[in-house]
């Protein structure tokens, strides 16, 4: 079941405009509405800011202008997903909001067009139930922003039909994401769940004095994530001992094994450890400069990007 040209994308934050830019970059026709005509008045100025950054890269191969002629905001619901060939959900993470759009969605996009869901964490099943179309409603989960970090989670309800899980996987090969398929619901899916035992473990790390902030940061950003920018866990341990991943299990599982046992009670992030932590970031940075430093770190996947997509060529040829 190939996905028609026209594109509805519901929710105009972040996230939304980033999928808009994934999108219209691959030559789609983009739809997109929010309910704020705050946010509906100002999302075609980020869209049009993050398409001339992509171009400076070389990341986009015409115009900024041409792939935003492409983008058009909608003032209603029902006008950007009328006859359109798939829809992007990304409104407010709650159980409510989603249960609310879903319903109008599900009488106003076409019957035949699939309808991705960027939740983070809460699984389709949680918002669908009560849609007479459920079967093809599903997770398409982005990292953000979408447009420079590729990887989409899909993750299908228990009664979402396997030919729109097949027809959203390859849509979003065609405009140059990188689905995966996660075969059953799982709270936070897979990227949030790897996500959050890191994190879990920063928190508690820093809880208990044995780093700063920083240091775990940096622990991350100049030692593990060097590694993981290009190959996951599994790949990682499989070069890191001489007979590869069992050799490696052999080795250090034991280790984990202790690691994993020390932490059998995890405590929730309560207000004064998130102040702690406020404090030493609000000393690295202020909060005035929090999207400057946002600026940065997306012209710094613009690199990376831009170097990979040498690097292929270079293969290539």
């Amino acid at each position: 079941m190939a996905i028609r040209a026209t594109i509805g994308v519901v929710g105009a934050g972040l996230v939304g405009a980033g999928w808009a830019v994934v999108f219209a970059r691959a030559g789609h026709t983009v739809r997109i509405h929010d309910e704020s005509a705050a946010v509906r008045g100002g999302v075609m100025a980020l869209i049009a800011g993050n398409l001339r950054d992509l171009a400076s890269f070389g990341l986009i191969d015409e115009t900024s202008d041409a792939v935003l002629a492409r983008i058009s905001v909608m003032p209603t619901l029902a006008e950007a997903v009328s006859g359109v060939g798939y829809v992007q959900e990304s409104v407010f993470e709650t159980v409510e909001v989603k249960t609310k759009i879903y319903a109008a969605l599900d009488q106003l996009a076409p019957e035949t067009a699939p309808i991705g869901s960027s939740s983070s964490g809460i699984p389709a099943s949680a918002f669908t139930e009560g849609c007479a179309t459920r079967s093809r409603m599903l997770i398409a989960h982005p990292v953000n922003p979408p447009y420079l970090v590729p990887l989409v989670e899909l993750v299908p309800a228990p009664w979402t039909a396997p030919e729109h899980v097949d027809a959203v996987y390859e849509l979003m090969i065609s405009v140059g994401q990188e689905p995966i398929r996660i075969r059953r619901e799982v709270e936070g899916f897979v990227l949030n769940r790897l996500q959050g035992a890191l994190l879990n473990e920063a928190w508690a790390l820093f809880e208990e004095g044995y780093a700063s902030a920083a240091d775990i940061d940096k622990t991350v950003s100049v030692g593990l994530g060097l590694r993981w920018s290009f190959m996951g866990p599994f790949e990682t341990i499989d070069l890191n001992a001489p007979q590869g991943v069992a050799d490696y299990a052999k080795r250090l599982g034991p280790l984990y094994h202790g690691v994993a046992a020390s932490r059998t009670a995890p405590k929730p992030w309560d207000a004064a450890l998130i102040g702690k932590v406020e404090a030493e970031r609000r000393a690295e940075l202020s909060a005035a400069d929090l999207d400057v430093r946002r600026a940065w770190r997306d012209r710094r996947l613009m690199a990376l990007a831009a170097h990979k997509k040498k690097a292929a060529k270079d293969l290539g040829s």
